[in-house]
């Protein structure tokens, strides 16, 4: 049993064709692995006992890190926040974006107009980083990375590089991204008014922020592509958080949940039980995603945000030519696919 990295970041959106491009144009999300329109009928815990019909995209950024899987809703609206979500509200605020030159990239989406939330300026670990907002409300942080699969495109971004969680208790937490998950590193642990997020919604207030990182390097086929990464817990001191999705269903608008891409389902499964966080969703072996195929599953972290594990049985080389990855017979799970398998994803680049 072992993670291989963050797979990808859910984001629900209201048009999916538009937010892929977007992405596409502005993070350089450009290599879609799957896209299907089917009914999700797992997920009924969190659709509100219903099977929901829906159109998603899996999309990589080839330079490294994780992707995002761009999910909309299309026999319902998808429903925003019923508040303004702030910093400390409890579930994923902020997905972060791996960045080669900071100041570079900032210059580049000033130019092309998106929605900046403040200037560049350094963590408390003296990393440089800033805020942005997409069209839909979701707010990006690009953040200086020195860990890269390929610096060989011209995007100044890589993938997802890990995201902040709202939380209610930062020991309770800490406990289950530290045990289950592996983040057991304290890259800084700091509790005041923070001038660096400054222009973010509710950045303004004061704060306990633990960014985390995980000691031993990843495992498994996706490893050297999706990369270190990191989870930053925040946890709101002089008010009271919101859930983010109180009254709502996943897939509706906003990061719905954070995904690794594991190796050994059955063994974490045991594992999630007993730590205390058993299966809510399990899929109970190989299930098809049409142009891919995984053993997917669900946990909660302690205030209900959601983590998904998916293993990979098989995924899309070249679609025209019918030539797929078959992934769920391999001899040592454990071991890194070759570099020029994994940029051979490129080959469905989406250009323009």
């Amino acid at each position: 049993m072992f993670i291989s990295g963050i797979q990808q970041i859910g984001v629900g959106v209201s048009n999916v064709k538009e937010a892929f491009r977007w992405y596409r144009h502005h993070f350089g999300m450009d290599v879609p692995i799957f896209e299907e329109a089917a009914t999700a009928g797992l997920m009924l815990p969190y659709t509100g006992g219903q099977p929901q019909e829906r159109h998603a995209i899996l999309a990589l950024n080839l330079q490294g890190g994780g992707g995002m899987e761009i999910w909309q809703y299309t026999q319902r609206t998808p429903m925003p926040p019923a508040f303004l979500p702030q910093l400390g509200d409890l579930g994923i605020f902020v997905a972060k974006v791996k960045c080669k030159d900071v100041q570079a990239c900032f210059h580049d989406l000033r130019k092309r107009g998106v929605n900046i939330q403040n200037n560049p300026t350094a963590r408390p670990d003296g990393e440089e980083h800033f805020f942005v907002k997409d069209p839909w409300g979701n707010t990006f942080e690009v953040v200086g990375c020195k860990d890269w699969f390929s610096r060989s495109l011209p995007a100044h971004t890589g993938g997802m590089y890990g995201c902040i969680i709202g939380v209610s208790d930062i020991d309770r937490s800490l406990a289950f991204y530290t045990d289950i998950l592996g983040y057991d590193q304290v890259a800084y642990d700091k509790t005041e008014q923070f001038a660096d997020w400054q222009g973010v919604d509710g950045g303004f207030g004061r704060y306990h922020r633990v960014l985390l990182r995980h000691s031993a390097k990843r495992q498994g086929p996706f490893s050297r592509l999706l990369g270190d990464s990191e989870i930053e817990l925040v946890q709101a001191l002089d008010r009271t958080p919101r859930k983010i999705y109180e009254t709502r269903f996943w897939g509706d608008l906003g990061f719905i949940h954070l995904c690794f891409d594991i190796t050994g389902m059955a063994e974490l499964k045991s594992f999630c039980a007993e730590k205390g966080h058993p299966f809510t969703v399990d899929s109970s072996g190989s299930f098809d995603m049409g142009e891919a195929a995984g053993y997917f599953a669900y946990i909660e972290d302690p205030d209900g945000t959601l983590i998904e594990f998916v293993e990979t049985h098989k995924i899309p080389i070249l679609k025209k030519l019918n030539w797929y990855l078959r992934l769920d017979k391999r001899s040592n799970p454990a071991k890194p696919l070759p570099n020029l398998m994994l940029k051979m994803l490129g080959l469905g680049r989406v250009k323009g």
